[in-house]
Formats: structure tokens, C-alpha cells, sequence
């Protein structure tokens, strides 16, 4: 793809074009590539993470519904876990978030993570930055289930949501550093459930 080729695609991110946001992603993760991007960062970024099962597909659900409420724009940036042997990825975020596909103000975009550790997927800041240029006014990033040392995503988020779920650890579990040590908002998910 050419500069100019390149200078038009983002013209039309700018312009609100979910098509050409689409496509810009995929030449990101495809080829390595970011685009030039000055100015346009005007959306407020959350992050959500956590241990596989604990929510954050529903939190971040319900975090959408929310916004459109109040009538945000939001994209939903949905890191998913490559297959080790086969390189693979169910995308599987979009599966609790069909209540938003034919929303106009709504984009949902997953990401593989193509062996990348973190939480992320290596081309997510290149990806984040290019979204942040669409002018939407919240975008989420999710990531993959993590563990204690996976906390990519407070380097390129605003804000850290970390969702929690009752009888993951006990108190010296809680004290260790990592995961726990990023958040600026804790949820603790499935509340109902013994031991909560």
C-alpha cells in the first residue's frame, strides 16, 4: 500500500469510517506497520483485565451498555489468545456481545495475540493509537486472561479495571505484587458465588 494509500485510509478513519478503521487495523496486524498519527487523542481508554472466567467479557458488556446510555461512542479493542500449536484464535469476546454489532456507535474489534505475552497482543498500541483517531469517546481495551505478572495493559491504557472473583487466592496471594498493584478500580465479579 502506498503513502498516499496510506494518507486516504486515515482521512477516512477520521471521518468515522468503521470500514476503513477495519481494514487500517488489519494492515497493522498483518504487516507490522503504524500510521503516522498526530493528534486526535481525545477518547478516555480503560483497560480491563483479569484471570481467565472471572467476567471481564461481561464487565465489559455491561460497561457498554452503560456509555450508550449516557450516549457515548465506544470501541471495544478484545485481545484473545493464539493457539500454541495451531497459531489460532477463537475470537471469542464477540460471543457476549452481540447485543452491540448493529449499534452505529459501537465498534468491536478482537485481536489475537500471535504468541505475544502481556496481556496484549503486540500490535495493540499501534492499533489503540490508530483507533484513539476515530474520535470515539471511550475505548476499551480487554485483554487475554492474565496472570500475577502480566500488566502490559497499564502502559497503554488510562485507566486499569481489574476484575476479580471470590476464592481466586487467599490473603498472601492478595500481597504479592503484580496484577494487583495495577488497578485503579477493583470489581469483584460473581459475588453471589460461596466464599464471596
Amino acid at each position: 500500500m502506498s503513502q498516499a494509500d496510506h494518507t486516504e485510509l486515515l482521512s477516512q478513519v477520521r471521518k468515522g469510517d468503521r470500514q476503513a478503521l477495519a481494514k487500517a487495523i488489519t494492515i497493522i496486524e498483518n504487516t507490522g506497520t503504524a500510521f503516522n498519527i498526530e493528534g486526535g487523542v481525545g477518547a478516555q481508554v480503560i483497560g480491563i483485565t483479569g484471570a481467565p472466567g472471572v467476567g471481564k467479557s461481561t464487565t465489559v458488556d455491561a460497561l457498554i451498555k452503560l456509555l450508550r446510555e449516557r450516549d457515548y461512542s465506544v470501541a471495544i479493542l478484545a485481545v484473545d489468545p493464539s493457539s500454541p500449536i495451531s497459531g489460532g484464535a477463537l475470537l471469542g469476546d464477540r460471543i457476549r456481545l452481540t447485543d452491540h454489532f448493529t449499534d452505529p456507535k459501537v465498534f468491536i474489534r478482537s485481536l489475537a495475540t500471535r504468541g505475544h505475552l502481556g496481556g496484549l497482543s503486540a500490535s495493540t498500541k499501534a492499533v489503540l493509537q490508530l483507533t484513539q483517531s476515530a474520535n470515539f469517546d471511550f475505548i476499551i481495551v480487554e485483554t487475554v486472561g492474565v496472570g500475577q505478572s502480566e500488566v502490559e495493559v497499564m502502559r497503554v491504557v488510562d485507566t486499569v479495571l481489574v476484575v476479580l472473583a471470590p476464592g481466586m487466592g487467599d490473603g498472601i496471594q492478595a500481597s504479592k505484587a503484580g496484577l494487583l498493584e495495577i488497578g485503579d478500580i477493583y470489581l469483584v465479579n460473581k459475588s453471589d458465588r460461596e466464599g464471596a
